[in-house]
């Protein structure tokens, strides 16, 4: 079975992309490997980002390596909080934190005007080299208040188009299959099959 080392100690997000990849690939993330380098996210765009941690991690390992970085772009704050999602209420943020300020700057706008998405840009990479880099992302809206215990990051605030539920209530299997990892992950698969 083939190999793939993804570049995070995020244990959520190896859950997903785990998920996603139905038994196709071992999968190892970062927890493994306490000697990999700490690789700053200087990047400005998600694609960057994803290249720069795909190719720091492919120099220290023999497996193809897999690199995502994501977020949410919120229309009416200007495609904030973008690349600074995750630390998006300060360096130490968390998701609650993040998603109380986010809720604070949407203060008065109405649901008409809190459209937004969610953007992942995956990078794989092999001995210091990026070899393909692959997008997806899902539209929706942002919510008054949080809703629902499932999910991690803002999930409780976003509801994508055509559902009434935030991705913190749709569960694991509806999310997975239209999430915008789940369609950056798509594109990779397809490629991975392709170069096999």
């Amino acid at each position: 079975m083939k190999q793939l080392l993804l570049a995070t100690r995020n244990a959520h997000k190896t859950e997903e992309v785990v998920a996603l990849l139905e038994g196709c690939f071992k999968v190892a993330d970062l927890s493994a490997f306490p000697d990999a380098p700490e690789v700053e996210e200087t990047g400005v765009t998600f694609g960057e980002n994803s290249t720069l941690k795909a190719v720091s991690i492919s120099k220290v390992s023999r497996s193809l390596v897999l690199a995502d970085d994501s977020g949410l772009e919120v229309d009416a704050l200007q495609g904030s909080p973008g690349v600074y999602s995750a630390r998006f209420a300060g360096p130490d943020a968390d998701d609650p934190s993040n998603n109380r300020k986010l809720l604070a700057e949407l203060t008065g706008i109405p649901m008409e005007q809190r459209t937004a998405r969610f953007r992942c840009v995956m990078v794989v990479a092999r001995s210091g080299v990026a070899l393909g880099e692959f997008e997806g992302s899902v539209a929706g809206r942002i919510l008054e208040e949080p809703r629902g215990t499932g999910g991690f990051g803002y999930d409780p605030l976003f509801v994508p188009e055509g559902h009434a539920e935030s991705f913190a209530e749709l569960g694991p299997g509806i999310k997975n299959g239209l999430s915008h990892r789940a369609r950056a992950m798509k594109e990779v698969v397809d490629w991975l099959r392709l170069t096999d």
